[in-house]
């Protein structure tokens, strides 16, 4: 039985960022990753949603995938989004990566065509047959427009042991339970919503894949590791701190927000790419205001 406990914890879908020139700025991207490392993150996530993935182009991404690699150092686990919805496409990009520095795959389930529950587990087992690294599903119901139902999931994680975890963002902490109590041994829930991350680990869960810790990545790990040793009290403390702050990081949407909050924080530029713009600067404000006053 394979061991994925280093995914425990917390890791964070790591943001792109960009300069006004609309390239990806390296400078930042450095900055950002030994921000979040030194923060006391297990992971870091590239190239997923929070990265603006889908506005980037094939070259661009083995860029920034390579260049967190080599910035991460092995100073924590390296995670690469490769999802869609064309199975078929999603196969050649596994087969051209080149795994050496990276240690997982995060896959949302396809987007838009809105397959059956047959059609997602065939989806991934597809990628299991040809995927060169473990494989966490990604279960985001607000883009995908489908929900990988409780027995989807342990159906896949049962079927291969490739599959090491689920990203659950469906907010459904009844699904989240069915799925903790089925779930084979190997096999990790890691949170996708950061204002639940405390409550699904007070269930059972083993960590979150977090948006704020690109910001926070000191206090919100901090929360995790807490929670994780038992330690709940101190773990709410941390998280009724920041939790005003999350409504404000998605209220323009994911990525607005959370690159408003490091550009705040003199981490980046506030910079995203059509058909994303920054946030609306009268919640921009409220956001500041609300990071003022927590820190």
């Amino acid at each position: 039985m394979p061991n994925y406990s280093n995914f425990k914890g917390t890791g964070v879908a790591l943001i792109t960022p960009f300069k006004k020139d609309g390239n990806v700025d390296y400078i930042a991207l450095e900055k950002i990753i030994d921000h979040c490392i030194d923060g006391g993150v297990e992971s870091l996530i590239t190239m997923g949603t929070t990265g603006e993935s889908v506005t980037l182009t094939h070259k661009e991404k083995y860029k920034v995938i390579q260049f967190t690699i080599d910035r991460a150092r092995r100073r924590a686990q390296i995670v690469v989004g490769i999802g869609g919805n064309n199975t078929s496409e999603l196969i050649e990009e596994l087969k051209a990566l080149i795994p050496k520095g990276i240690d997982a795959i995060l896959s949302s389930s396809p987007a838009y065509n809105k397959p059956s529950q047959e059609g997602i587990y065939q989806h991934y087992m597809a990628l299991a047959e040809h995927s060169p690294l473990p494989i966490i599903i990604y279960n985001v119901p607000g883009r995908t427009s489908s929900n990988i139902l409780a027995n989807t999931t342990i159906r896949l994680a049962k079927s291969s042991d490739i599959f090491c975890g689920i990203k659950e963002a469906s907010g459904d902490i009844a699904q989240a339970t069915q799925i903790l109590c089925d779930r084979p041994n190997h096999f990790l829930v890691l949170s996708g919503d950061d204002p639940l991350a405390l409550a699904l680990i007070g269930i059972g869960g083993d960590g979150v894949i977090s948006v704020i810790a690109n910001a926070y990545p000191n206090e919100f790990s901090k929360m995790i590791r807490l929670s994780l040793n038992g330690e709940f009290k101190e773990a709410q403390a941390i998280n009724m701190k920041l939790f005003n702050l999350h409504k404000w990081l998605y209220i323009d949407g994911n990525p607005a927000g959370i690159k408003a909050a490091c550009s705040q924080l003199g981490l980046c530029e506030n910079q995203l790419r059509l058909p994303l713009v920054p946030m609306n600067k009268s919640n921009e404000e409220i956001l500041i205001n609300e990071m003022n006053s927590v820190f």
